[in-house]
């Protein structure tokens, strides 16, 4: 029998499918962006945890230069896997495939850097800030300061109203939409620039209550009846060239309740709230998406 956390990490994606990680490695503008992240934050002998290790091709990266990688996953599944393929790769003897829950699980010696790549939009379903907060606590209180660097080091996130096509040869079905980054789908339509509701800079303490109220400016007339979920993932800041290597999830459309004609020059006030590991359908149902009125208008830039 499953217990009550097991069943929630079942249903939030903690025990997601194997041939989901075997997806996420034929990402290509995902693993050159963490290949590039590790090579630049693991100096050579570092010591190194991953939390959540997948497959275990983070910790392999890692393990190129780390003197010794500690990989922590909580899939029996993937505990299997992660440690198939290391058997099979340069320096895997590098990486311990530990079997735990990253929730509980402290290195046995201080680190230098920290990888959790529970990564979804929004940082919804899986649970990266919980326990990467839990985490800093709990290594705070073994070993003290200062705490490893963390990579991510930090995630920017937006929300961007759109018209949003769901005609499918004549089936009508409002759904919540992925898409890649960099291409454009004719049934899209931006109706506004995106707005930053969220930065979360992971070496400091992180909320897990996400809430935002805030106007968009209208560029385009059309009929708003979704809001696209933008996140950015700075994996590493490279301080030498004022630059960082970054990681942009798939954009997450999720369809609204009640559509709003929208004309360009309106001012749109929008709010939502959810909680970080929380479901996708707490943050939809959240969201609100309405006029301002001229009245309001003068008022809101007085």
């Amino acid at each position: 029998m499953l217990n009550e956390r097991e069943i929630e990490s079942c249903y939030l994606g903690q025990f997601i499918p194997v041939h989901y990680h075997h997806n996420m490695l034929m990402d290509q503008n995902r693993m050159h962006s963490f290949k590039s992240a590790i090579h630049y934050a693991v100096r050579p002998g570092a010591r190194v945890l991953e939390l959540g290790g997948g497959t275990g091709v983070l910790s392999f990266f890692a393990a190129q230069q780390a003197s010794r990688v500690y990989c922590v996953e909580y899939n029996p599944d993937m505990v299997r896997e992660a440690r198939r393929f290391l058997a099979i790769n340069p320096n895997g003897h590098r990486v311990e495939v530990i079997h735990a829950d990253a929730f509980d699980y402290l290195p046995p010696e201080p680190v230098d850097v920290v990888i959790c790549e529970m990564i979804h939009v929004g940082m919804l379903r899986e649970k990266q800030v919980e326990v990467m907060e839990s985490f800093k606590r709990r290594y705070l209180a073994r070993f003290g300061g200062p705490l490893p660097v963390f990579l991510p080091e930090a995630a920017i996130m937006a929300a961007q109203p759109l018209e949003q096509e769901y005609d499918f040869e004549g089936f009508h079905a409002p759904i919540v939409q992925f898409q890649e980054t960099g291409v454009v789908y004719p049934g899209t339509v931006e109706l506004a620039q995106p707005a930053v509701y969220s930065i979360m800079d992971f070496s400091q303490p992180v909320d897990m209550q996400i809430a935002w109220e805030g106007s968009m400016l209208i560029e385009k007339a059309g009929t708003l009846n979704a809001m696209r979920f933008i996140t950015k993932n700075v994996l590493a800041v490279v301080q030498e060239q004022s630059a960082t290597i970054d990681w942009l999830n798939h954009y997450m459309t999720l369809p609204l309740a009640n559509p709003v004609r929208v004309q360009a020059g309106d001012l749109l006030r929008v709010a939502f709230h959810y909680r970080a590991g929380g479901s996708i359908p707490s943050l939809q149902a959240s969201i609100r998406a309405e006029l301002v009125n001229q009245h309001q208008q003068m008022a809101a830039f007085a």
